[in-house]
């Protein structure tokens, strides 16, 4: 599978080292080069310096041949824009946005964006594992 990702900051990187590792074929793209030293040394995906907002810097990275686009920096509207971008443009059929704004995730949800909210996740988990407890 051809996976484009928006933000190698630590859930982009993350995820970017998982799918390598798993033979995926994968792009990442991040504004600051020093993002890519979170890249382990036997990354064999392309890092590419670029803004996912810039259908350019997104052709370069293999756009038009991924079968899934995940966009993961830390600002919510750079995200879904960067989302809609890979979804209506180029036609990525699997487009997964992080949103920290629950509120947002919902009404994104609502356009048709596959949106997570790690502040809703985490809440749940705490939640949870509170009322374990008891």
């Amino acid at each position: 599978m051809k996976i484009v990702i928006m933000g190698c900051g630590r859930v982009g990187a993350r995820l970017a080292t998982m799918l390598d590792s798993e033979g995926h074929e994968v792009s990442i793209l991040d504004k600051y080069t020093t993002s890519f030293a979170r890249l382990p040394e036997n990354f064999k995906g392309q890092a590419l310096l670029g803004n996912g907002l810039d259908e350019e810097d997104l052709r370069k990275a293999g756009i038009e041949e991924a079968n899934a686009f995940v966009a993961v920096t830390q600002a919510d509207n750079s995200n879904i824009m960067a989302g809609q971008i890979a979804r209506e443009i180029f036609g990525v059929k699997k487009v997964l946005c992080r949103i920290y704004d629950p509120l947002r995730r919902d009404v994104y949800a609502m356009l048709g964006l596959e949106a997570i909210s790690p502040t809703s996740v985490v809440a749940n988990l705490f939640k949870e594992s509170l009322e374990s407890e008891f």
